[in-house]
């Protein structure tokens, strides 16, 4: 064969190699749809924090008046809970919570009748409380394993008084019978939580919470009544954990 035959029979098959490889590239892979990724399911949680009661109106009331006490205050006290929720999507989701707001101390200054008008009663007493809130939640995004939330919770609170005691300027003391009543409640979150785990998160988070009120049991004095500590309500600063059945 000659040189240039050669060369004619190598070009042919250059192109028809060429022309092979386009018609594969015009060949599209057959479409693979991709695997859904879960973002919703169920989980736990609990919480434990540090909660700040600001200062109640603390008053003794009767059938025909109402005296309100000075210098009113309740002490700060610890908190803890447990609950259990759904993640409906990568931004909300949704739990219902109990907790458990541990005794704290209210203090009160009051008039003292039998005092001849000098000095005043300081009453002390004990208050807790049980909470069940149902909460919602926007989780805004994640970055680095942080996924900064707000939300806000409505439920009941059973808050309960005991230990009620009094001490007159003129050295009188004892003690009033306690009570516990059930009322609505509500609460507004801001936190934040950190995946250590796909399945488990660390919570830090802050939350107000509004008790409503609570009362003593029957006190004899003054007439007969109940003293009335209203507009109980902390700020909290929690942490907690979250566990992910997903």
């Amino acid at each position: 064969m000659s040189t240039f035959n050669r060369i004619i029979l190598t070009a042919g098959m250059t192109a028809a190699l060429i022309g092979q490889a386009a018609a594969a590239d015009l060949i599209e892979p057959p479409y693979v749809p991709p695997v859904p990724v879960a973002t919703g399911g169920w989980y736990l949680r609990g919480d434990i924090g540090y909660k700040i009661y600001n200062s109640p109106d603390i008053s003794f009331v009767t059938s025909t008046y109402t005296d309100p006490w000075n210098n009113t205050s309740l002490n700060d006290t610890g908190v803890i809970g447990l609950g259990v929720g759904y993640q409906f999507t990568d931004y909300f989701r949704a739990d219902l919570t109990a907790d458990y707001e541990f005794k704290a101390g209210a203090y009160g200054e009051g008039y003292c009748g039998g005092c001849g008008g000098v000095g005043h009663t300081v009453e002390t007493a004990d208050i807790d409380a049980w909470t069940v809130l149902a909460n919602a939640y926007i989780d805004i995004g994640s970055w680095g394993g942080f996924t900064p939330y707000i939300g806000g919770g409505i439920g009941a609170a059973y808050v309960q008084t005991s230990n009620i005691s009094y001490a007159n300027p003129n050295g009188v003391t004892g003690t009033w019978n306690g009570d516990g009543q059930w009322n609505f409640a509500w609460a507004l979150m801001a936190g934040a939580s950190y995946a250590v785990t796909r399945n488990t998160s660390i919570d830090f988070n802050y939350r107000y919470l509004n008790l409503g009120d609570a009362v003593s049991g029957y006190v004899p004095a003054g007439g007969g009544g109940t003293i009335n500590y209203d507009n109980i309500s902390a700020n909290e600063f929690r942490v907690g954990l979250r566990y992910k059945f997903y």
